[in-house]
C-alpha cells in the first residue's frame, strides 16, 4: 500500500509537514466512503506513530498534532488505541530497546486521549504495567479469567419446579382457569411476570409449561397464541423453537410416538409466525436423506412386485402359500418409524396452513408425503372447503340437496373460492401435490369433475371478451393438466368405481376428441411409471387381464364380461392393451370378446377407440405378411374387429375415420380395411365379387329390395349405427374428403405406394381401395339426405379438374346427386301442374331431366379432347355416366323371389303351434307390411323406367355423331364409356351389358351392334392382363351378361328376327351417315350371324389359351377368373372345351406346387367346366359349315364319285383339328404378339379406299417372298398340274401360304417389309401398277351389282393367313366345287343362302338349336352325348347318320329348284365374263402382281371396318378374280372323272399334312375311296350338308 506521510512531511514537520497532515486527515475523516475513510485514517495515524518508534519524529510533536486531529471523528480515540494495540505488538518482539521506548513515552503522551478502560482492553498486560495503568500484570490476568468464568461458563440458580413447587402450582392454576370470562392474555400474562419475580422461577421452564397447557386446551388458540407472543418478548427468538425442539426430540425414541397435540401446537405456532419452519425442521426425524431413499426402495419393490407377476411361475400352489405367509410376516415386524414431518404437515392441513404444508411437501420426492392416507385425506378436507362456495353456485346437479362443507374457522386459511380463476389459483396446485391419491376421497374427485363441467359448459358459450377468452383458455390448458395429472391416474386407483368413470365421462364428452385421445395416451404410457402404487396397479390389472382372457369363451361371455366391465372401470387403457394385444394373434376371439364388453361405461368405450387406433398406428408393427404379397393378419383382425365393436355399441367414430384420412393423405391404403369393416358392419353394405346373380338382380331394385335380397347378411338392424356413421361423417366433413382421398388414392396404388411391393400385393391394395370406395359412396348415397348430399358433392368438372377425381369414381359420386335433382325437379313439376295422364307425366319427367343435365353436358364438354365430341355427344356420354340399372331395368323375378320369400314365412309362422299368439301376430304383420312395402316398390320402379326409356327415346337422335366413321364411335363409346364402368363394379358390369343392348333396341343411329360385340369379344387378352383380380371377375360378369344376349340370339332364329332382324345395328354395310335403315341385303341373316358367333366363341379360347400360356401370374389369375363368370355362355362348341379343358389340366399339373392360389382356381375352374360338358355340342350343330350363298346345281353332276368323297374327308380332318396341337397354341401365342399393331390400325381406320405408297410398298415386297416361296416348291407344283389341272390355282395359293410356316414368321416379314420400304424407296412403274388395279377393281365393284360387304374383322383375317390343315384344306373344296361345271362364283356380299333347305331337316336343326342354347329338357344332353359318341366313333357314320332321314324329301324339291337356279347362273355367267376380260388384260403381269388387288382388298376391308360376317370372302370377294379366271378356263377339265378327284384330293393332303408323308396320304386316298362306293347313294343330301360345314372356314 503507498504510503500517506511522504517523508519530506517528516522532514519539514514544523515548516509544512505537520499542517499537510492535518488537512489529510480532515480530507480523510470527511470521506462519505465510511470504510475507506475508516482504513485510510488507521493508516495515516499509524504511519506518523511508526516515525516517532523510529526516531524519525518526537513524540511530544505527535502528541501535539494528534490533539488536533482527535476532534475529526467520534471514534478517533478508539482508531488510535487499535494503532496502539498493532504497534505494542510489533515492539514487542522487537530486539532493539530503544524503539520500545519511543513506544511508551508516545502512549503515555497521548494518554489524554484515549481513556484508560479503552487500552485496558487492547494493550497487553506487561504494556499497561510499564505504563503504569495497572499494579502486577499476573493480578490482572486472574481477574480477567474469573470474571469470563462468571460470565460465560457459570450458571445462574434458578429454583426449578421440584425445588419451588408453589411457584409453578400458582402459575399452573394461573393458565388452566376458566377463560371464558373477560380473562385476556395481557392480564395473565402480568400475573405470570409477578410469580417469576416472587418465586425466582425460570422462565425458560414458565415457557415450556405454557405450551404443555396449550397442548391441553387446543380450543383456546385465541388466548394462548397472543400470550405465548408477549411472553415471546422477554425471552430470546429462538428459545421457543428450541423448547419445541427438545420436545420432539423426546418422542424419537423407536417406540415413541409423538402425539398429535404438539404437532397442532407447532403448525399453529408455524402459522402465526412465531417460529420459522427452517428452525424447526433440523429438530424433526426423519431426515431428508432417509426419505428419499426409503422412496427409492418404495420405486424397487414395486418394480419386483410387477417382474414377480409377468414371470410364468411353475411352481407348486403350497410355496406360493409359504411365500405368502412369509410377506405376511415381514410386513408385521417392518411397521415403519414415526415419520414427525409428515405429522407437522397433516397438522398444518387441518389448520388450513397451506403456505408451509407446501414447503414441506416440496422438501420431499413427488407424491409422497400424498401417498401417506391421513395427509390426503387432511389435503382432500382443505379442497372440500376451498371450493365450497364455487360448487355450490356452479357444480350441484340438478335436484341435488348436498350436504354443505363448513369453513375453517382459521382466517389464515386459503381463501374459498368464488370463481374459475380464483379455483386456479388456489385449488389447482392443491390438487397436483394431491395426484393419484384424490382417489381416496370419491366425493372431492365427483366435485372436482362437476366444476370441470360447469367450466367446459362456459368455456364453450362465446360472447365473452377477448382478455375473458385469454383467461379461460388458460383455465382450459390448466383443466387439461388437471386430468392428466390427477383424475386419470386417481381412476386408476380407485376400486372399479363405474359411477366415477361415468362422471368423468360428462366432463370429457365436452373435450374435443384430439384432447381425450391426448389424455389417454399419457394416462396409458407414462401416468402409469410416475408411482410405484401405480406400478403395481399396472401389474395387476395385467395379470388379472390375463387370467380372465385365457378362460373366455362364447359359452361363458356373460360372467367373463362382468369381470372385464369391472376390470375396466378403473384400468381401462392397460385392460384393451392387453385384450388388442390377444386379438391380433387369435381372431377367433373377436366374437367373445365383442359381445363381453357390454358392461363398459361410456369413458371405457371412448378410451378402447384411442387404444384401437394406438394399435393400428404401431409403427413397429409390419403391415405385410413376410410374402410380402398379402396383409398382414394383425391388420385384418383388428379391422374387423372395428367393424364388429363400432356396430355394436355408441362409440365416437371421428378419430378413427380422421385416422384413416390422415394415412390416406400420406399415401398409404392398408388402413383402408379398416373403413372396410366399418361401413360393413355398420350400415350392412357388402361389397364382395362372390355375390350371386340372384343377388345382383337384387341390387338393381329399391332400397328395401336391396335390404331383403341384395346381401349375403341381414341388415335390418343397421339403422341405429348407420346413422351415427352418418353422424360422424357430416360432423367433423369427412364424407367427401374420404371419397376423394380414396379416389386419388387407387392410382396412387399403382404409381406411388406400390413401388417396390409384389404385384399381387398392389392389385390387392388397389382392389382394396376401389372396393371401398364403391362401398362408402353407396353408404352415402343410400343414407345422405338429398340435401345434404348435394352441399358436399361438387360439379363433375370441378371433381374432375380440381380434385383430379379420376372419371369413372367422379361420375360415382355424381350420380346419386342427379338422380336426387331430377326427383325433385320433377316432383316440383307436378305440384306445379296437376295433370294426371301418364304422356303429362313423362313430359315432365323428361323436362326435369333436361333441366338438371343441361348443365352437366356443359361441364362433360371439358373432360374430353375436343375431337372425342365428333362421334359421341356429350349427352350421350353424360346419359350413360349418370344412369343406373336402377333407371334401365325392373327386376321382376327379384321382387317375386322376396315377396314368396315372405309368404313362406307367414305360411310358416301360421304352422308353428309353439309361437305365442301375439308374437305370431306381430311378425304377420311385420311380413304384411313388408310385402307391401316390396311390392309398392316394384311399381314405382317399374313407373320409373318407363318414363326413362321414353326419355332415352326422344334422346337417341342426338347420341351417336359419327363424324368420322361408325369404327371410330364404336372406339370411343367402348374406350370412355363401357371399359371404364363395366369393371368399376358388379352392377356396373351388368348395366354395361345391358346399356348395349338398349342402345341397338332403341335402334339409335350410327350404332352398329355388330361391330360393338365384334370388339368387345374379339381382342379380351390385353383388358383381362391389365385388371386386378376383383376387376377381372367384373370384367367376366360383363362378358357372361354380353354371351348371354348373343347366346339368346343364336338359338332361335324368330327372336333373332324379332331382336336383330330389321335393326340398324345389324347392317352390313356401312354407308353414309345420314342413311338409316337398309334393304334386307344389307342385314346380316341369322345363319351368317351363327357363324360370326362362332367365330367369338373362337376368338374367346384363342385369348384364353394365349394368356393360360404365358406363365405370367395375372394373366392366368384373370383368364380363370373371368373364364369362370362366362361358364353359363361358354364353352358351347366342344372341341373348343376340350382345348380350354386340355390348357386348364396343365395350368393345374404345374402351378401345384409352385403356386397354390393359380391351382385352387385352375381346379374350380376344371371341375365345373366338366359338369358342363354334357350340355356341349360339335361344331356342326352349333353353325352350319356349307357356305350358304351357293348355286344349286343338277343332280347328276352332285352325284358324281367325288361328291361324297370331300366332305368325308373334310369331317376326318376337321376331328383332328378340333384335337388341337401343341404347334397351333405356339403359334398362338406368336401371334398374339403381333395384334397390338392390328388393333390400332383398325381403331383408327376410315372407310375411304386409300393406299399409301407405304402399304404398296408392303404389298409388293410380301409378294416377292411368296414369290420365292412358290418357285422353291415350283416342280411339286407342276407334277401335280399335270395329275390334276383343276387344282392349280389352289395349288399356287398352298405355295403361296399353304407351307406349314408358322404365323409370328409372316407377321414379321410383314414388319420387315415395312422397314425394307422405308429404306428403298419403290419404282413408279410398280406404284402405278398398283394404282391401275385399284381402279380396276373400283370400276368392276360399281358395273356388278354388288353390295360391298363390311370387312372382316382384324382377328378374322389373321386367323385366315393361319397355316392349319384345316382350314386350307375347305379351301381347296370350295375351288373344287366352284370349278365344277355347274356352279358358278356367288354374288360377293350377298350372305343368305338362295337354296332353300327341306323343311325337316330345318326343324330338326331349329330344335336342337333352342336346346343346346337353354339346356332346358334333359332328353338334351342324351342327344347331345350320342353325337359327341358318334363323332368320336366315326366321322363318316356321323354325318350320314345325321342326313339319312331328309333324304327322300329333299329329293322331291331338287327340280323345282332348278329353275330358280338357272336364271341367277345366267346373270352371273355374264358377270364372270366381264371378270375374264379384265383379267386378260392383266395376263401379262407377274404373280406377284395378281396378288396385289387381294391384299389391297384386305386392308379396305380393315378400313370399312371389323365385322364378322363373311366366312368365305377367299373364294368369294371380286378381288380374287385372278385366280377365278383361270378356274373358269379349267371348268372342263375338271368335270373328268372321280378318279382324278380322288387324285386331287390326294395330292392336296400331300401339300397339306405338316410330317408331309407319302405313306399316309396314300392310307388317306385309300380310305377316302372306300366311302365315295359306299357313300355314293346319298352323295347329294350330303354334299350339300357338307356346304354348309364347309362354310365356316
Amino acid at each position: 500500500m503507498a504510503a500517506l506521510l511522504p517523508a519530506e512531511w517528516i522532514k519539514n514537520w514544523e515548516k509544512g509537514g505537520k499542517n499537510e497532515f492535518v488537512q489529510l486527515c480532515r480530507a480523510l475523516s470527511e470521506n462519505k466512503n465510511h470504510d475507506v475513510g475508516f482504513r485510510d485514517i488507521q493508516q495515516a495515524l499509524y504511519e506518523l506513530a511508526y516515525h516517532v518508534v523510529r526516531g524519525n519524529l518526537k513524540h511530544d510533536q505527535a502528541s501535539n498534532v494528534l490533539g488536533d486531529v482527535i476532534e475529526f471523528r467520534e471514534d478517533m480515540p478508539s482508531i488510535l488505541a487499535d494503532v496502539f494495540c498493532i504497534l505494542d505488538i510489533e515492539t514487542s518482539c522487537l530486539e532493539e530497546k530503544n524503539k520500545r521506548d519511543h513506544f511508551t513515552q508516545l502512549v503515555l503522551a497521548c494518554l489524554y486521549l484515549v481513556s484508560d478502560t479503552v487500552l485496558k482492553e487492547r494493550l497487553d498486560p506487561e504494556t499497561l504495567e510499564s505504563l503504569g495503568l495497572i499494579k502486577q500484570s499476573q493480578q490482572f490476568n486472574q481477574k480477567s479469567v474469573k470474571i469470563k468464568t462468571k460470565l460465560f461458563y457459570k450458571q445462574q440458580k434458578f429454583n426449578l419446579l421440584r425445588e419451588e413447587n408453589e411457584g409453578y402450582a400458582k402459575l399452573i392454576a394461573e393458565l388452566g382457569q376458566d377463560l371464558s370470562g373477560n380473562i385476556t392474555s395481557d392480564l395473565i400474562l402480568e400475573n405470570i411476570k409477578s410469580l417469576i419475580g416472587c418465586f425466582n422461577l425460570d422462565p425458560n421452564r414458565v415457557l415450556d409449561i405454557i405450551l404443555e397447557v396449550y397442548e391441553c386446551r387446543p380450543e383456546y388458540d385465541d388466548f394462548f397464541v397472543p400470550l405465548i407472543e408477549s411472553y415471546m418478548y422477554m425471552c430470546e427468538p429462538q428459545t421457543l423453537c428450541h423448547i419445541l425442539g427438545f420436545k420432539f426430540k423426546f418422542y424419537q425414541d423407536p417406540s415413541g410416538e409423538t402425539p398429535s397435540s404438539l404437532y397442532r401446537v407447532a403448525a399453529v405456532l408455524l402459522q402465526h409466525n412465531l417460529i420459522d419452519l427452517e428452525d424447526l425442521y433440523v429438530h424433526l426425524l426423519p431426515g431428508d436423506n432417509a426419505i428419499i431413499e426409503e422412496h427409492k426402495r418404495e420405486i424397487v419393490e414395486a418394480k419386483q412386485i410387477v417382474r414377480k407377476l409377468t414371470m410364468v411361475v411353475l411352481s407348486s400352489e403350497k410355496t406360493e402359500e409359504k411365500e405368502k405367509e412369509k410377506e405376511k410376516e415381514e410386513e408385521k415386524t417392518e411397521k415403519p418409524p414415526d415419520n414427525q414431518k409428515l405429522g407437522l404437515l397433516e397438522a398444518l392441513l387441518k389448520i388450513g396452513d397451506w403456505h408451509h404444508a407446501q414447503s414441506i411437501m416440496d422438501q420431499m420426492p413427488p407424491f409422497y408425503s400424498t401417498s401417506h392416507k391421513p395427509i390426503a385425506i387432511a389435503l382432500c378436507q382443505l379442497v372440500h372447503v376451498t371450493i365450497e362456495p364455487l360448487y355450490r353456485r356452479v357444480g350441484v346437479p340438478k335436484g341435488a340437496k348436498g350436504s354443505p362443507v363448513s369453513s375453517l374457522p382459521n382466517k389464515r386459511a386459503p381463501k374459498q373460492a368464488e370463481s374459475f380463476e380464483e379455483l386456479r389459483k388456489e385449488v389447482f396446485n392443491m390438487l397436483c401435490y394431491l395426484g393419484p391419491h384424490l382417489s381416496h376421497d370419491p366425493i372431492l374427485f365427483a366435485k372436482v369433475v362437476r366444476l370441470g363441467k360447469a367450466f367446459m359448459k362456459e368455456f364453450q358459450s362465446d360472447g365473452s371478451k377477448q382478455e375473458d377468452k385469454e383467461k379461460m383458455e388458460t383455465l382450459f390448458s390448466c383443466l387439461l393438466s388437471i386430468t392428466d395429472q390427477v383424475l386419470l391416474p386417481s381412476l386408476s386407483l380407485m376400486d372399479c368405481n363405474a359411477c366415477m368413470s361415468e362422471e368423468l365421462w360428462g366432463m370429457f364428452k365436452t373435450f374435443p376428441y384430439q384432447y381425450r385421445y391426448r389424455l389417454y395416451g399419457q394416462w396409458k404410457n407414462e401416468t402409469y411409471n410416475s408411482h410405484p402404487l401405480l406400478v403395481k396397479v399396472k401389474a395387476q390389472t395385467i395379470d388379472r387381464a390375463k387370467y380372465i382372457m385365457k378362460r373366455l369363451t362364447k359359452e361363458n361371455v356373460k360372467p367373463s364380461g362382468r369381470q372385464i366391465g369391472k376390470l375396466s372401470h378403473s384400468n381401462p387403457t392397460i385392460l384393451f392393451d392387453y385384450i388388442l394385444s390377444q386379438i391380433q394373434k387369435y381372431d377367433n376371439l373377436i366374437t367373445p370378446v365383442v359381445d363381453s364388453l357390454k358392461y363398459l361405461t361410456s369413458l371405457n368405450y371412448d378410451v378402447l377407440a384411442y387404444c384401437i387406433i394406438e394399435a393400428l398406428a404401431n409403427p413397429e408393427k409390419e403391415r405385410m405378411k413376410h410374402d410380402d404379397t398379402t396383409i398382414s393378419s394383425w391388420l385384418q383382425s383388428l379391422a374387423s374387429f372395428c367393424g364388429a365393436i363400432f356396430r355394436k355399441y355408441p362409440i365416437e367414430l371421428a378419430g378413427l375415420l380422421q385416422y384413416v384420412a390422415n394415412q390416406l393423405k400420406a399415401g398409404k391404403s392398408f388402413d383402408l380395411l379398416i373403413l372396410k369393416e366399418v361401413v360393413q358392419k355398420m350400415a350392412g353394405i357388402e361389397i364382395t365379387e362372390e355375390m350371386t346373380m340372384e343377388q345382383l338382380e337384387a341390387m338393381t331394385g329399391g332400397e328395401q329390395l336391396k335390404a331383403e335380397g341384395g346381401y349375403f347378411g341381414q341388415i335390418r338392424n343397421t339403422k341405429k349405427s348407420s346413422q351415427r356413421l352418418k353422424d360422424a361423417l357430416l360432423d367433423h366433413d369427412l364424407a367427401l374428403p374420404l371419397c376423394l382421398l380414396m379416389a386419388q388414392q387407387r392410382n396412387g396404388v399403382v404409381f406411388q405406394e406400390g413401388g417396390e411391393k409384389h404385384l399381387k400385393l398392389v392389385g390387392k391394395l388397389y382392389d382394396q381401395c376401389h372396393d371401398t370406395l364403391v362401398q362408402f359412396g353407396g353408404f352415402l348415397a343410400s343414407n345422405l339426405s338429398t340435401e345434404d348430399y348435394i352441399k358436399r358433392v361438387p360439379s363433375i368438372d370441378v371433381l374432375c379438374n380440381e380434385f383430379h377425381t379420376p372419371h369413372d369414381a367422379a361420375f360415382f359420386l355424381s350420380r346419386p346427386m342427379y338422380a336426387h335433382h331430377i326427383s325433385s325437379k320433377y316432383d316440383e313439376l307436378k305440384k306445379a301442374e296437376k295433370g294426371n295422364k301418364q304422356q303429362h307425366k313423362v313430359h315432365k319427367y323428361i323436362t326435369s331431366c333436361e333441366l338438371v343435365m343441361a348443365p352437366v353436358h356443359e361441364a362433360v364438354i371439358s373432360l374430353h379432347l375436343p375431337k372425342v365430341w365428333d362421334d359421341i355427344s356429350p349427352q350421350f356420354y353424360a346419359t350413360f355416366w349418370s344412369l343406373t340399372m336402377y333407371d334401365l331395368a325392373v327386376p321382376h323375378s327379384s321382387y317375386d323371389r322376396e315377396v314368396n320369400k315372405l309368404k313362406v314365412q307367414m305360411k310358416a309362422i301360421d304352422d308353428n303351434q309353439e309361437m305365442p299368439p301375439n308374437k305370431k301376430k306381430k311378425e304377420k304383420e311385420r311380413c304384411t307390411a313388408l310385402q307391401d312395402k316390396l311390392l309398392e316398390e316394384e311399381k314405382k320402379q317399374l313407373e320409373h323406367v318407363q318414363r326413362v326409356l321414353q326419355r332415352l327415346k326422344l334422346e337417341k337422335d342426338n347420341w351417336l355423331l359419327a363424324k368420322s366413321t361408325k369404327n371410330e364411335t364404336i372406339t370411343k363409346f367402348l374406350q370412355l364409356c363401357i371399359f371404364p364402368r363395366c369393371i368399376f363394379s358388379a352392377i356396373d358390369a351388368v348395366y354395361c351389358a345391358h346399356f348395349v343392348e338398349l342402345v341397338h333396341q332403341q335402334k339409335t343411329p350410327n350404332f352398329s351392334t355388330l361391330l360393338c360385340y365384334d370388339r368387345v369379344f374379339s381382342d379380351i387378352i390385353y383388358t383381362v392382363a391389365s385388371c386386378t383380380e376383383n376387376e377381372a371377375s367384373r370384367y367376366g360378369r360383363f362378358l357372361c351378361c354380353m354371351l348371354e344376349t348373343v347366346t339368346r340370339w343364336h338359338s332361335d332364329r324368330v327372336i333373332y328376327e324379332k331382336e336383330c332382324g330389321n335393326y340398324p345395328g345389324f347392317l352390313t354395310i356401312l354407308r353414309a351417315t345420314g342413311f338409316d335403315g337398309g334393304n334386307k341385303a344389307d342385314q346380316l341373316d341369322y345363319e351368317n350371324f351363327r357363324h360370326v358367333v362362332h367365330k367369338w366363341h373362337y376368338k374367346l379360347t384363342k385369348a384364353s389359351v394365349h394368356c393360360l400360356e404365358t406363365g405370367e401370374y395375372t394373366h392366368i389369375r384373370n383368364i380363370l377368373i373371368v373364364l369362370t363368370k362366362i361358364l353359363p355362355w361358354y364353352p358351347k362348341v366342344l372341341n373348343l372345351g376340350q382345348a380350354l379343358e386340355r390348357r386348364v389340366h396343365k395350368i393345374c399339373q404345374e402351378e401345384k406346387e409352385k403356386r397354390p392360389d393359380l391351382y385352387a382356381l385352375a381346379m374350380g375352374y376344371s371341375g365345373q367346366l366338366k359338369s358342363r360338358k354334357p350340355f356341349m355340342i360339335p361344331e356342326n350343330e352349333f353353325h352350319h359349315k356349307d357356305p350358304p350363298a351357293r348355286n344349286a346345281v343338277p343332280a347328276t353332276v352332285q352325284n358324281g364319285p367325288g361328291g361324297a368323297g370331300m366332305p368325308t374327308s373334310l369331317a376326318i380332318n376337321t376331328v383332328r383339328l378340333e384335337e388341337g396341337t401343341t404347334e397351333e397354341t405356339d403359334k398362338l401365342k406368336e401371334k398374339s404378339q403381333g395384334v397390338v399393331k392390328v388393333i390400332n390400325k383398325t381403331v383408327n381406320a376410315t372407310p375411304k379406299v386409300t393406299t399409301s405408297n407405304g402399304n404398296s410398298a408392303s404389298n409388293s415386297k410380301i409378294i416377292k417372298e411368296k414369290d420365292d416361296k412358290e418357285k422353291s416348291g415350283k416342280e411339286k407344283d407342276k407334277e401335280k398340274k399335270d395329275k390334276t389341272p383343276a387344282a392349280t390355282p389352289e395349288m399356287k395359293a398352298l405355295g403361296k401360304d399353304g407351307k406349314d410356316k408358322p404365323k409370328e414368321e409372316r407377321a414379321n416379314k410383314d414388319e420387315k417389309a415395312r422397314e425394307i420400304k422405308e429404306k428403298t424407296p419403290k419404282s413408279d412403274k410398280e406404284k402405278e401398277k398398283v394404282k391401275k388395279e385399284e381402279k380396276a377393281s373400283k370400276e368392276e365393284k360399281s358395273k356388278m351389282v354388288v353390295t360391298i360387304i363390311e370387312s372382316k374383322s382384324t382377328a378374322e383375317k389373321e386367323r385366315e393367313k393361319e397355316p392349319s390343315r384345316e382350314r386350307d384344306l375347305a379351301k381347296e373344296m370350295k375351288s373344287k366345287e366352284n370349278a365344277k361345271g355347274g356352279e358358278k362364283v356367288p354374288v360377293a356380299g350377298s350372305l343368305k343362302s338362295p337354296v332353300p333347305r327341306s323343311e325337316t331337316s330345318e326343324s330338326e336343326r331349329e330344335q336342337k338349336r333352342r336346346k343346346v342354347d337353354t339346356h332346358s329338357s334333359p332328353s338334351h344332353s342324351s342327344t347331345v352325348k350320342d353325337n359327341l359318341n358318334e363323332l368320336k366313333d366315326s366321322s363318316a357314320k356321323h354325318y350320314i347318320n345325321h342326313t339319312t332321314p331328309t333324304l327322300s324329301k329333299s329329293k322331291e324339291r331338287e327340280v323345282e329348284k332348278k329353275d330358280l337356279d338357272k336364271s341367277r347362273e345366267r346373270s352371273r355367267e355374264r358377270e364372270k365374263k366381264d371378270e375374264k376380260d379384265r383379267k386378260d388384260r392383266k395376263r401379262d403381269h407377274s404373280n406377284s402382281d395378281r396378288e396385289v388387288p387381294q391384299d389391297s382388298t384386305k386392308r379396305r376391308k380393315e378400313e370399312n371396318g371389323t365385322t364378322g360376317s363373311s366366312k368365305h370372302s377367299k373364294s368369294e370377294s371380286p378381288s380374287d378374280s385372278p385366280r377365278l379366271n383361270e378356274k373358269e378356263k379349267e371348268k372342263n377339265k375338271s368335270k373328268s372323272s372321280g378318279k382324278d378327284k380322288g387324285d386331287s384330293i390326294k395330292a392336296e393332303k400331300m401339300e397339306k399334312s405338316s410330317s408331309g408323308s407319302k405313306k399316309e396320304s396314300r392310307h388317306d386316298k385309300e380310305k377316302t375311296e372306300k366311302k365315295e362306293k359306299r357313300d355314293s347313294t346319298g352323295g347329294k343330301e350330303e354334299k350339300k350338308h357338307h356346304k354348309s360345314s364347309d362354310k365356316h372356314r
